[in-house]
């Protein structure tokens, strides 16, 4: 657990699931993706505290009010020989925003990521979110400008598995 004086960061439950859900809705709002939202609790449920869980969520609280979350999991570089962190969100309730909770948030998943010798924390961020953008840079991180991020989703995804199994 992280605390400041003013919130704490504590590792979700399953009990949490209603609110996480609650957390990504409000970020693809706020990136203007929430058509793209098809996240239901059961899914969430088995996915994040299943027997095959393959992210971790911390949610922020300022006294018992859940104000913000950071969603994250393992990857691995080839390069380095280690695992690594990546954040898939993090997302701070507009009216704590700018009182240092998302960087506090930052802080713990890459206390997580030191503590698990991790070699690396990475991320994604929209071109267009010049906030994100600018708090980043605050931190010390730098766009990786030569990578171009790719995604197989949907159709694209199952007809390219499709084929691959004909092979």
């Amino acid at each position: 657990m992280s605390s400041s004086s003013e919130f704490r960061i504590e590792s979700a439950t399953e009990s949490d699931i209603p609110l996480i859900l609650t957390f990504i809705k409000g970020l693809a709002e706020y990136e203007g993706l929430a058509h793209e939202v098809v996240a239901t609790e059961e899914n969430l449920r088995d996915s994040l505290f299943g027997p095959r869980a393959s992210a971790e969520v911390v949610i922020a609280y300022s006294a018992k009010e859940p104000v913000g979350f950071a969603v994250f999991f393992h990857n691995y570089s080839t390069f380095l020989g280690r695992t690594g962190l990546y954040l898939e969100d993090l997302f701070v309730l507009p009216e704590w925003r700018r009182r240092g909770l998302g960087r506090a948030l930052m802080g713990h998943v890459a206390r997580i990521a030191v503590t698990r010798d991790c070699g690396r924390l990475e991320w994604s961020v929209l071109d267009r979110n010049e906030p994100a953008i600018r708090f980043y840079r605050a931190l010390g991180a730098r766009p990786m400008d030569e990578w171009t991020t790719y995604s197989l989703t949907g159709d694209a995804l199952e007809r390219l598995g499709e084929e691959l199994t004909q092979v």
